[in-house]
């Protein structure tokens, strides 16, 4: 008993700091910034690499803010306390990626001859003191956030890619600075533009990380732009427009007709329909009457609604989920990570054969032999093929996915997409067209088909509801002009009627006929509904005259997408905050038997950390595909994403991958060039540490002289770009669907 008073105790007691970090460039700077701030006293914090913040609970009896961020500054780095959620602003990190790319590419450029020159047997291209001049501005300009890099990685103990980065392009770049300044460049080789070309390339991986986090940092802020800034009060019988930021918890406010709501509230009076899309992405508007909950940014309908706020400012449901894509964009690994960890082990490694290699040959020749030596076991052990690994086979594999209609963010999405083995697909928009249309017509007592769509027509004309748009667009297509109606009166949320030929007519739900005394036959009722439809009766007086079945169609491909995905081992789950009946009832056309209904945007994110764990598989990848703002959280929390480009801007910002045609099809071909593509990169990776396994050891003996390491380093870059090249080979499939299975046909045509 005393236990459990304890633990709630200390609990009561934990206060939370959100902390912006300063410095870091690899994963490894975050984990060796949380293990600093989780060694003090009464701490426990997460640091996020992607929006460089850490969230840190502390017990202020144990720990102060101030030993926090001089935890942070023994690590190595800077930090500052600021208000939880800020948006940091991402820009001036790209801007100076960016500048110091560019600079570094324009140096670099004329070094290659140099690299071309060598393959060829040829030296001294270009000479020696203007290869000095163009690689120094690149070694200690553009590569200078590499030596601070490792400068950090040291002080903590440990040993990332900037460690190896600076250690083998220094030696590069030392050595042939002091075979130049000595007059030697006529027999001895000069490593200018292998030290250049690492830096470059890396520096190239920095920018598009760079970008990627702006792009992160806008799509935030485009969804704090979604919540009004005005909203409206009632006061002495008149209304009056205050600041959003005015209101509390408890206040009353007035949404007028057509209005967005300003913020979370509970109608106290009236009743109309709410486009809740943006939030649950489901196309079909929300009835809301006395005791319902709306949330901020969500669009009224024709309806006024007299309500009280119950979430306002960082409590609203909109605030949730910008703060669940800002935490959920940085749990993703960085490309970095493997490399870091292969690093750790290999800089070490290479550093003790190098001062072992020049021991060893000061015992039996000269200083000048033993340096040549320890220098080629340096050289042939920088990185440049590590280097060109990654980027090679991601740019030709990019370039070729971006020529299939898809647009592939970063390295990471390439290998999760390739190992995914579960697949969360939205339903509205993504698996269906995203907007409601007339799908069928049941006319019955003698009406016709035109008929019954004339009159229904001419009773919604006027109306900005969705299913009243969707009945007005069929009139539209079969030509069919309205009939004037007066005496026209609308009863939100349910319907509405007027009088046409001398006569009443009523249109709406089964429930609003129901309630106006007309009789219909509930079984063919409840036939239809169960397809999913949204039904909408019309009545003259109190004869029943038919249905308007009107539902979200299909996409025409989704049938086909799923087979495919399914055919390569994914197991597919539509995910929808559709009611059940709705979504089981798409589901069932589609071939897919995990359905999950009426989830939340909140909820979305913590089905897809759920369905990891589903079946035992804590390591199992879950991917999602959605194309609303709705789908950002669970976007950005899953392991790897897709956006169909046709969605919102803010799905697409906040996924991996973004399907560029709104084609489902090319889905499972991103997968199937993401798995290509990452064995190439495992391939170009074994190309680029064959060549260090073999040659080290020759160099360390003196059986490989500086020139030859330099050879080898070429060799092996080589190797690397020609077998990323051979992607280019890759084509999408070209698929039939027989018998509910996706096939290949044969000899498939290119897909430009």
């Amino acid at each position: 008993m005393s236990t459990t008073g304890s633990t709630a105790s200390q609990a009561l007691q934990q206060e939370s700091v959100e902390l912006a970090l300063d410095g870091m460039t690899c994963a490894a700077c975050a984990t060796r910034i949380e293990r600093s701030l989780n060694r003090l006293p009464g701490v426990s914090a997460a640091v996020n690499f992607a929006t460089e913040t850490a969230q840190v609970q502390f017990d202020p009896a144990q720990c102060s803010v101030d030993a926090l961020l001089n935890g942070v500054e023994k690590a190595g780095y800077q930090a500052q306390v600021q208000a939880s959620g800020t948006l940091v602003d991402h820009a001036p990190a790209w801007q100076r990626a960016r500048r110091e790319f560019v600079v570094a590419l324009l140096f670099t450029a004329p070094l290659w001859l140099e690299m071309v020159a060598m393959l060829v047997g040829r030296h001294g291209l270009v000479p020696g003191w203007l290869q000095w001049l163009l690689a120094t501005p690149v070694q200690l300009w553009s590569g200078w956030r590499f030596y601070q890099g490792a400068w950090h990685a040291l002080r903590g103990g440990a040993a990332n890619m900037d460690v190896l980065v600076t250690l083998g392009t220094s030696m590069a770049y030392l050595w042939s600075a002091w075979v130049v300044s000595t007059g030697g460049s006529h027999h001895l080789h000069l490593y200018f533009e292998a030290s250049a070309t690492v830096i470059t390339l890396i520096l190239l991986g920095k920018l598009l990380e760079a970008r990627a986090k702006t792009k992160t940092a806008a799509a935030l802020t485009a969804l704090v732009g979604l919540q009004p800034q005005q909203a409206w009060v009632e006061r002495d019988g008149q209304l009056q427009s205050v600041p959003v930021a005015s209101l509390s918890p408890g206040d009353h406010f007035v949404v007028r007709p057509g209005d967005s709501v300003p913020v979370d509230g509970e109608v106290v009076r009236g009743e109309s329909s709410i486009d809740e899309s943006m939030l649950t992405g489901e196309a079909m508007p929300v009835v809301k009457r006395q005791g319902e909950r709306l949330y901020a940014a969500t669009l009224n309908g024709n309806g006024r609604l007299d309500c009280v706020a119950t979430g306002t400012g960082r409590k609203t449901l909109l605030a949730g989920i910008i703060r669940l894509v800002a935490q959920a964009q940085g749990s993703k690994a960085p490309v970095q990570a493997l490399a870091d960890q292969v690093s750790a082990v290999f800089v070490p490694v290479v550093v003790g054969l190098a001062l072992l290699t020049f021991s060893g040959w000061l015992l039996v020749a000269d200083v000048e032999q033993a340096m040549v030596n320890a220098v080629a076991v340096l050289v042939i052990a920088c990185p440049c093929a590590l280097g060109l690994a990654t980027p090679t086979a991601l740019m030709v594999g990019i370039g070729r996915a971006a020529r299939a209609g898809i647009l592939i963010r970063n390295a990471v999405a390439l290998e999760l997409a390739g190992r995914m083995r579960r697949l969360l697909m939205d339903k509205t928009g993504t698996l269906t067209e995203g907007h409601p249309q007339v799908l069928s017509l049941h006319p019955v007592g003698g009406v016709s088909i035109a008929q019954l769509v004339q009159i229904a027509a001419s009773l919604e004309a006027g109306s900005s509801h969705p299913l009243a748009q969707a009945v007005l667009l069929r009139a539209q297509a079969d030509t069919l002009a309205l009939q004037p109606v007066s005496n026209a009166h609308a009863v939100p949320g349910k319907g509405s009627e007027a009088v046409l030929d001398g006569q009443r007519y009523r249109i709406g739900s089964p429930a609003y006929l129901v309630e106006s005394g007309v009789p219909f036959d509930n079984v063919a009722m409840e036939a239809l509904r169960a397809t999913g439809s949204t039904l909408i009766g019309v009545a003259r007086e109190s004869q029943f005259l038919g249905w308007l079945a009107i539902a979200d169609p299909i996409r025409s491909n989704a049938a086909e997408a799923v087979a495919r995905l399914q055919a390569a081992g994914i197991e597919v789950v539509m995910i929808s905050g559709d009611h059940v009946v709705t979504a089981r009832a798409v589901a069932s056309q589609l071939g897919i038997t995990q359905v999950l209904a009426g989830v939340l945007p909140a909820d979305k994110a913590a089905e897809v950390a759920r369905q990891r764990v589903q079946g035992g598989e804590s390591t199992m990848v879950v991917g999602m595909v959605g194309d609303g703002i709705n789908d950002a959280p669970a976007l950005a929390a899953a392991d790897v994403s897709f956006a169909m480009a046709g969605g919102s801007g803010i799905a697409i910002d906040a996924a991996d991958v973004t399907l560029m045609r709104g084609d489902l099809l090319t889905l499972p071909d991103a997968i199937d060039l993401s798995r290509q593509t990452i064995a190439k990169i495992r391939q170009n990776l074994f190309f680029a540490f064959i060549y260090n396994i073999l040659g080290i050891p020759l160099a360390a003996f003196g059986l490989l002289s500086p020139v030859l390491a330099g050879a080898a380093m070429a060799a092996s870059s080589v190797s690397v770009v020609l077998n990323a090249l051979l992607l280019n080979r890759w084509r999408p499939k070209v698929y039939v669907l027989s018998e509910g299975k996706a096939a290949p046909k044969i000899n498939p045509k290119e897909i430009p």
